[in-house]
């Protein structure tokens, strides 16, 4: 059983500004201001604020705000302390110690017992969680000892990142688990703010917690430059949060299309993220054309997948190397290596022949009577490259013969899809996660509403490498991740193809990027 003290510091900008001294002090010769209030840009609304309950980046990011987990991840992707001040954990079993002092929005104290409902209730299937199987195995329960502050969680099936991945859930308190309603538009946490207002569509008012003492690590309270208020604003056009950012009139924002030469040239403060932006996927439920592994076979072979990539992330691509974005989480290296077939159109047409999909007069493709006929699904809220990207697979796939119909969705659509709830046949979904054990709901097991396994896999290989790579602990199961990964592309049930640097920029602010967004412990006001 291995244990995680205490660490004592919490990334590096955080070591930088504690130096710094009281109020009025500086960080990197710039002034800190106190009082101020922090702007942020968010391309799409977050809608359901229930933690629980969303597997949207946007929503993610609010939250962060709102809500705190027992362990956190510095800028170093190292665990530090969150609301647990110490852990232990094998693959089936994990105790966190709480930190003493620890209270809600409203005041009143987290207890050990709250902390053991929140796990038991996202492990439970019947309440349908969408944080089960990605933070808390299904069928987890916790139990709690208030006057010792411990929680212990025990998990039906091996994990090799049982703490990592526990730990990070955020935790609700005892209002909100009683009555999810108010969590819709609303929060109940032990985060460094609280919600005061929120507009959908518009923006979102937090204010900071002036008792707030057990952020991240050794985070400190005192420290200078931190706001006093928060305001996220929904802004869907890159261009005008551009334009906002480079006035002034807000102090983040984060941008993935062409509008970020624009605020590079500026020479703002920024802080990049490497993530997967290319990842294409077959619906394969039963009926559907991309349910045949010949079908996917020949869709990819059809793709050149470096010229899709920089389309796809406006030139700033690299090739994908796995499910896990390079520096995301404690696993390295390169999954997917020369796993994936080749471009080749003509190679593709006879993977189509032979499975007796012919080419018509009209160079259309039919089997038994019925076109070979596509919807591609892409997120039209990652800038307009997306669009590009799908438009040039549509093109690729009708130079094989498939008609191919396009569908932009918002972030709304995008979760209506992985929620079962629309019709597609490919989309490209970039599934960002830090552990390759958080990608399982979503590649196996039951189809939405019953489960996360949105695209209908079954591929038993990579079942197997699961329960292998989950039954050892630590960095020591990454190779047996990686064997999983394999076999996902072996049967071309996931293509990951490019990552792409996604900058955030600041004017008036400075922050650190973790776990994909910004750190609220980490922003400082700048005057």
């Amino acid at each position: 059983m291995k244990t995680f003290p205490r660490i004592a510091a919490t990334g590096a900008l955080a070591l930088a500004l504690v130096a710094c001294g009281g109020p009025g002090g500086s960080a990197g010769g710039r002034n800190l201001v106190d009082g101020q209030t922090f702007t942020m840009v968010l391309g799409t609304d977050p809608g359901n604020l229930d933690p629980h309950f969303t597997s949207l980046s946007a929503t993610m990011q609010v939250d962060r705000f709102l809500y705190d987990s027992l362990v956190n991840i510095d800028v170093n992707g190292e665990l530090v302390p969150g609301l647990a001040a110490e852990w232990e954990a094998t693959t089936t079993e994990a105790t966190f110690t709480l930190r003493e002092g620890v209270t809600c929005g409203d005041g009143t104290e987290l207890t050990a017992t709250q902390v053991a409902e929140n796990i038991t209730f996202v492990g439970d299937p019947e309440n349908a969680s969408t944080r089960m199987g990605v933070f808390v195995p299904a069928g987890a329960t916790a139990t709690a000892d208030d006057a010792a502050r411990t929680v212990t969680v025990t998990s039906p099936t091996p994990d090799s990142f049982l703490a990592r991945n526990v730990g990070g859930l955020h935790i609700v308190c005892a209002k909100g688990m009683a009555d999810r309603k108010r969590l819709a538009q609303g929060a109940d946490g032990t985060g460094m703010f609280t919600l005061t207002e929120a507009v959908p569509g518009d923006h979102y008012t937090m204010t900071r917690r002036e008792d707030y003492a057990w952020g991240p690590g050794d985070w400190r309270a005192d420290q200078p430059g931190l706001p006093d208020q928060v305001v996220i604003r929904i802004v869907g056009n890159e261009t005008t949060a551009a334009s906002l950012l480079l006035s002034g009139d807000v102090n983040a924002a984060g941008f993935v299309g062409p509008d970020q030469q624009r605020v590079r040239a500026r020479d703002l403060f920024r802080r990049d993220m490497l993530a997967l932006v290319g990842e294409l996927w077959f619906n394969q439920r039963d009926g559907l054309p991309a349910a045949a592994d010949d079908v996917r076979r020949a869709l990819t072979q059809a793709l050149d997948l470096g010229e899709l990539g920089q389309v796809l992330s406006g030139g700033t691509g690299e090739r994908a190397t796995g499910l896990v974005p390079p520096g995301f989480g404690p696993c390295e290296g390169d999954t997917v290596g020369d796993a994936l077939p080749a471009h080749d159109l003509d190679a593709a047409a006879r993977t189509l022949d032979a499975a007796g999909w012919t080419e018509g007069a009209d160079g259309t493709r039919t089997k038994d009577g019925t076109r070979l006929e596509l919807t591609l699904f892409y997120p039209t809220t990652l800038g307009p490259t997306m669009q590009a990207g799908a438009e040039l697979a549509q093109q690729r796939w009708g130079d094989l013969g498939v008609d191919v119909t396009l569908k932009g969705g918002t972030d709304a659509e995008m979760g209506q899809l992985v929620g079962g709830q629309l019709p597609w046949d490919a989309a490209f979904v970039p599934l960002n996660v830090t552990l390759p054990s958080q990608t399982v709901p979503f590649l196996s097991g039951p189809v939405p509403p019953e489960g996360s396994n949105f695209s209908a896999i079954d591929n038993q290989d990579y079942l197997t490498a699961v329960r292998k790579a989950s039954a050892i602990a630590g960095t020591e199961s990454c190779a047996e991740w990686g064997a999983a990964e394999r076999a996902l592309y072996e049967q071309l049930d996931v293509v990951p193809f490019v990552n792409s640097s996604r900058p955030t920029f600041g004017n008036g602010a400075e922050f650190e990027l973790t776990q994909g967004s910004v750190s609220p412990s980490s922003i400082r006001m700048l005057g």
